[in-house]
């Protein structure tokens, strides 16, 4: 009758949702100093301002199988400000404090004089009500004109030249007015793809599943300008590569006026900046680089068998340039190069690098620690531990983690923790907090992987009980980033304004490649185990990444993917 498939529900319970709490942190959010528009509650876009809505409307909450973690509710924004409009609806997991957003918009065109935009008499209007909806999908609650309990999925139609934002849930069949919502001129927005499945419905007819996503700009990064809208994308018929038939924002404010000042920067870093704590049994603990360098590290050059020493500030390393594997750092050849290994607490920092993050609407405060030695791993078989010797140990360590502020409002959002050779976000909602709004990141044991609490981690197979392990705990051994710190680059605030030291040029190794067999030191321990777990153990080894197999020392942060990239995960 609607153009859709009904489904089967093995379990819904929307006769009375439970919502989602809510979220707030520890402590009140302080005066940001004055700056142009960071948390000032809306951003210029170009042609739109957007506003941040995270106050809601319940409209209908599935339940499968009556478990939290598979049940999600939707709904749409509240309190919308007079001029703007709905660009789609939101969604998410119940079993997450309501903390999410949607965005909504107004064409900042229509809404001034004409005679100060000449230039737009030509062009057509930023925003535009759709034509009409098409029905995606609905719930079979409904049956024989009975739609208790029901929900049907409308996808806008846009005007040709525009872009839908997102979906609109109803509880009835009847279309939402074209009032509702708006599409977005094409050139003002950019593609966006599915992040987090959200949830599966199932079928009776298993030929049309139907499934929703969260999703999120396609170009991320430093110099990407993608916004995310907050709503979700929903189809039964989408296959994974397929454009999605709905957009994201763009940013085209040259100099993304939210961005914080320098002032706000350092403002941000006080509220925020996380107590990193090390291991109690960590001997390999991080020092400053002036402190590494004055204390005996040497610059090789391929084909020199003496190193040169290294000015406290490096500014006699070569810069610039690329990874040619024609100089590289290592630790002092004589006496001292124990004492270095170890590092110094004392002179420890962090070192900032702040960078635009999801088309300027937040802001991405990434802190790099550095360790001059990173040591060998621990494998771990179940109750069993096996001490490497040399498998995981490198000279140089550059690890990271990454504060992601929201620029509408200056709030703390989440936390990237970089964990080898990948890592993951983590929502300020599961962060533990040391002191106000500072949270506490725990630093690996040896291998210096950032983790949000305390305990053992595998890098190798969870379930099998088989990886090499990474252990965090809280010490007395810590640095707390909101006073030990050093800014080292925020480019988006122009030339100088940041002095960017020598050391960050250089773009090649920070440790020597020796490489060892490994594969005999991994023999010997395989051999020792039982024959019932030799097959499981050899196959988690096999899926380990291959840093850990060679003394080989890490590039510089400029050099790292994340840099001017987004995070992975």
């Amino acid at each position: 009758m609607f153009g859709c498939k009904c489904f089967y529900w093995n379990e819904v319970n929307n006769m009375s949702p439970t919502e989602p709490g809510t979220f707030s942190l520890p402590a009140p959010l302080p005066t940001w100093p004055q700056g142009q528009g960071f948390a000032s509650g809306r951003i210029n876009l170009g042609e739109i301002e957007v506003c941040r809505i995270s106050r809601f409307n319940f409209i209908w909450s599935c339940n499968l199988l009556q478990s939290k973690k598979k049940s999600a509710t939707f709904y749409e924004p509240a309190g919308i400000p007079d001029g703007f409009y709905s660009l789609g609806h939101y969604c998410q997991f119940d079993s997450r404090p309501l903390r999410g957003f949607v965005l909504v918009a107004r064409d900042l065109a229509s809404s001034e004089a004409e005679a100060a935009h000449t230039s737009n008499l030509f062009k057509s209007p930023a925003l535009q009500k759709p034509l009409d909806y098409t029905l995606v999908w609905c719930s079979d609650e409904g049956g024989q004109g009975n739609y208790e309990g029901c929900a049907f999925f409308w996808l806008p139609q846009p005007p040709d030249g525009y872009k839908s934002m997102g979906f609109l849930v109803t509880k009835t069949p009847n279309k939402p007015e074209l009032d509702e919502v708006r599409c977005v001129r094409d050139d003002l927005t950019d593609k966006c793809e599915v992040h987090h499945l959200i949830f599966d419905a199932i079928s009776k007819f298993s030929s049309s599943p139907f499934s929703v996503w969260s999703t999120r700009p396609c170009n991320r990064g430093m110099l990407g300008r993608g916004v995310s809208v907050g709503t979700f994308f929903c189809s039964s018929n989408w296959i994974s590569g397929q454009e999605l038939n709905i957009a994201c924002l763009k940013n085209l404010d040259p100099k993304l006026h939210a961005m914080p000042n320098c002032d706000q920067i350092h403002a941000l870093i006080r509220n925020y900046g996380p107590t990193v704590f090390f291991h109690p049994d960590e001997v390999y603990l991080p020092s400053s680089v002036s402190w590494f360098f004055t204390n005996g590290a040497l610059l090789y050059k391929a084909g020199d068998l003496v190193g040169e020493a290294i000015d406290p500030s490096g500014s006699n390393l070569p810069s610039g340039g690329r990874n040619d594997g024609e100089f590289w750092i290592d630790l002092p050849s004589d006496g001292g190069r124990q004492i270095v290994k170890h590092g110094n607490m004392e002179s420890a920092k962090l070192y900032v690098h702040v960078k635009p993050a999801v088309g300027g609407t937040f802001t991405d405060i990434v802190m790099w620690v550095f360790c001059p030695f990173n040591g060998p791993g621990t494998l771990k078989v179940g109750i069993m531990n096996v001490a490497f010797s040399k498998i995981g140990q490198h000279v140089g360590d550059w690890e990271h983690f990454t504060l992601r502020i929201c620029n509408f409002t200056g709030e703390l959002w989440s936390i990237y923790f970089s964990q080898h050779s990948g890592g993951k976000w983590v929502a300020a909602y599961d962060l533990e907090y040391i002191e106000g709004n500072k949270a506490i990141v725990y630093s690996s044991k040896n291998g210096h992987a950032s983790f949000p609490h305390p305990g053992t981690y595998l890098q190798g197979s969870e379930i099998l009980g088989i990886g090499v392990r990474n252990d965090a705990a809280r010490s007395n051994l810590y640095v707390d980033s909101s006073i030990k710190y050093e800014l080292v680059a925020a480019d988006y605030l122009g030339e100088g304004v940041v002095a960017e030291p020598s050391w960050l040029q250089f773009m090649r190794k920070w440790g020597p490649t020796i490489v060892y067999d490994s594969k005999t030191e991994l023999d010997k321990i395989i051999k020792l185990l039982p024959l019932m777990i030799r097959y499981s153990v050899e196959n988690a080894v096999s899926k380990l990444p291959l840093e850990l197999y060679g003394e080989e020392g890490p590039t510089g942060p400029k050099e790292k993917n994340n840099w001017v990239g987004d995070e992975r995960g």
